[in-house]
């Protein structure tokens, strides 16, 4: 099948359009949001939100009675984790700075911690300073995406914007080929747009998804000023976006199983795979988001389906 020829939305492979009224700074100045711009105060936020998620019963606590906090209470992590609590409480008010691996090992044990949450934690502990790198739209890439015309996928940078797309998993998510359509920010059309819902049936957890993607972007990127800013928006305009991002979500993107609803070829149940394009060695960069169906079956009959609307849409091929 053929793939549109123009994927990048600008010179700078950014690909944002904005729609009326979801463009970053429209609600006007918001405060500060944990997690953003100040490292130590990210770190205190970070396990804040995680010591709330424990249950004091599931780590051997009593839970029982009143509580003036959910979840641990500060001198009951700091007993989990084997540290004084004059110690932990500097680290969660940003008093206290650059604590040793065996520290962090011992917070993320206490915290039950899984892998990426274990690394996002050391991130915060020992921020990188400076911009993030640029990773733009190669050529290898965009024959990448032309050579998987029967499979929907497109790109996103660290900030999940789009920014690189075939014509099928330009369809697939909502008509990002019309440039006057939906936000080409992932976040901004899930948490500012209502036509998402109907794309995205399990709306809640690619809204997760989202926040849990934006948070490690933030701690590896903190003096990234449009990464702030749009997380900041975001947290002043979306009652959800402040709840997940309070909940201290982190999630890096990975492979498993979506259902999109599509107006045409209705609803789809298909596996994704996400590959990364680093922009430099140990660096976030792009990520591919492919889509495929296993042969013969109904995610394999909704592509059909969703291939013949893009067909049908684009007309008869231009004799040479």
């Amino acid at each position: 099948m053929d793939v549109v020829e123009n994927r990048i939305g600008n010179d700078t492979g950014t690909g944002v359009a904005k729609s009326p009224g979801t463009g970053i700074g429209s609600s006007g100045e918001a405060g500060p949001v944990d997690g953003v711009g100040d490292t130590h105060r990210a770190l205190g936020g970070f396990l804040r939100a995680r010591r709330a998620r424990v249950a004091p019963e599931h780590v051997g606590l009593a839970g029982g009675g009143r509580r003036r906090v959910r979840g641990l209470r500060r001198e009951e992590l700091a007993q989990l984790a084997g540290i004084s609590v004059d110690y932990y409480v500097r680290l969660e008010q940003g008093r206290a700075t650059q604590p040793s691996p065996e520290v962090l090992d011992a917070l993320a044990r206490a915290l039950g911690l899984d892998a990426a949450e274990r690394g996002h934690l050391a991130t915060l502990a020992a921020p990188r300073r400076g911009s993030a790198p640029t990773a733009g739209v190669s050529r290898p890439l965009r024959r990448v995406l032309d050579a998987l015309g029967p499979l929907p996928a497109f790109a996103t940078d660290h900030r999940l914007d789009v920014v690189a797309w075939n014509s099928l998993g330009a369809e697939l998510i909502g008509g990002l080929a019309d440039p006057d359509g939906r936000d080409r920010n992932q976040a901004r059309y899930l948490f500012l747009d209502p036509a998402s819902r109907a794309v995205h049936p399990d709306w809640q957890e690619r809204a997760a998804e989202a926040v849990g993607q934006l948070r490690v972007s933030a701690g590896r990127y903190p003096d990234d000023a449009e990464l702030a800013a749009l997380i900041t928006d975001l947290s002043s305009r979306s009652d959800e976006f402040r709840r997940i991002w309070g909940s201290g979500e982190v999630l890096m993107c990975g492979a498993g199983r979506k259902r999109l609803r599509h107006p045409v070829a209705g609803l789809l149940t298909l596996d994704f795979e996400a590959l990364h394009v680093p922009a430099a060695p140990g660096e976030l960069g792009l990520v591919v988001h492919v889509f495929s169906a296993e042969e013969g079956g109904e995610g394999a009959a909704g592509l059909a389906r969703l291939a013949e609307a893009v067909a049908e849409e684009q007309g008869p091929p231009v004799p040479p």
